[in-house]
C-alpha cells in the first residue's frame, strides 16, 4: 500500500461527464430559484473541454439584487445541500483601479456526495465585472483549445507544490489576470458579449417572468444587456 501523502489540492484530468452533471445541476437550480436566477451558467475549468480541474463544478448565477439573493436563496439552496460561505468578494485583477465593491458576490458551497456533485455556486450581480470575467475566461479558453494544455499543466504542477487551497488560489489569480489581458482584446475584436447567442432568449424570459415589479424587470434586463 502506498504511503505517499495525498495532495492538498487535487487537480484531475478533464472528465467528459462534467458538462452533463453541470447541465443537470443548473436545471435543478433554475427550478429551485425561479426567475430571480436570471442567468445560470456552468463556468470555470470544468466547463472547458480538455482542461484539467479540481473535481468541483463551478456554477454562476447572475441576479439583479445580491442582497435579495442572499435572503431568498438560502432556503432553496439548503434543500439542495448548499451552505453559504462567508466569502463575499472576488479578486480584483492586478493593475485595475476598480472599486472592490463592484466585485462583490455571494458564495454557496456543496460538499455532500449524497446531495449531488461538489459545487462552488457563485452568485454575482448581472453586468458586474466579476460576472463578466467568469464568462469571458471560460469562452476564451473554449475558443482557444491550443492554450488549454499549458494552463492545465500549470495547474497540475501548482497543485503538487502548495500546501493548501488558499495558497493555490493566491498563486493562480495572477495567471488568470494574464489570461484576462489576452482575452479582452479577443472579446473586443470578435464582439463577444456575456451570454453570447442566448442573450435575446434570456431577455425574452425576463419579459415573461413574474418578477415583483416592472422596475426590477427593467433593471435586470438592463444589467443582462450590459
Amino acid at each position: 500500500m502506498s504511503t505517499a501523502p495525498h495532495p492538498a489540492v487535487l487537480v484531475l484530468p478533464h472528465d467528459p461527464d462534467w458538462p452533463r452533471r453541470a447541465a443537470a445541476l443548473t436545471a435543478d437550480l433554475r427550478a429551485a430559484l425561479g426567475p430571480a436566477a436570471v442567468r445560470v451558467e456552468h463556468i470555470g475549468s470544468t466547463a472547458v473541454p480538455g482542461l484539467a480541474a479540481k473535481p468541483v463544478l463551478d456554477v454562476q448565477i447572475g441576479v439583479a439584487d445580491l442582497d435579495a439573493a442572499e435572503r431568498d436563496f438560502d432556503g432553496p439552496l439548503a434543500a439542495l445541500g448548499f451552505r453559504r460561505s462567508p466569502h463575499r468578494h472576488d479578486h480584483v485583477p492586478a493593475g485595475s483601479d476598480d472599486d472592490p465593491a463592484r466585485w462583490a458576490k455571494r458564495l454557496w458551497l456543496r460538499r455532500d456526495p449524497a446531495a449531488g456533485p461538489d459545487c462552488n455556486l457563485h452568485v454575482r450581480l448581472l453586468g458586474s465585472p466579476n460576472e463578466r470575467l467568469a464568462l469571458l475566461f471560460r469562452d476564451w479558453f473554449r475558443a482557444h483549445p491550443e492554450a488549454v494544455p499549458g494552463y492545465a499543466r500549470f495547474k497540475q504542477l501548482l497543485a503538487g507544490a502548495v500546501a493548501d487551497l488558499d495558497t493555490y488560489a493566491d498563486v493562480k489569480d495572477p495567471v488568470v489576470d494574464l489570461v484576462t489581458a489576452v482575452a479582452e482584446p479577443w472579446a473586443a475584436a470578435t464582439g463577444w458579449t456575456p451570454g453570447g447567442g442566448r442573450l435575446a432568449d434570456r431577455l425574452a424570459e425576463l419579459r415573461d417572468s413574474p418578477l415583483e415589479s416592472a422596475g426590477l424587470r427593467a433593471d435586470a434586463a438592463r444589467r443582462l444587456a450590459g
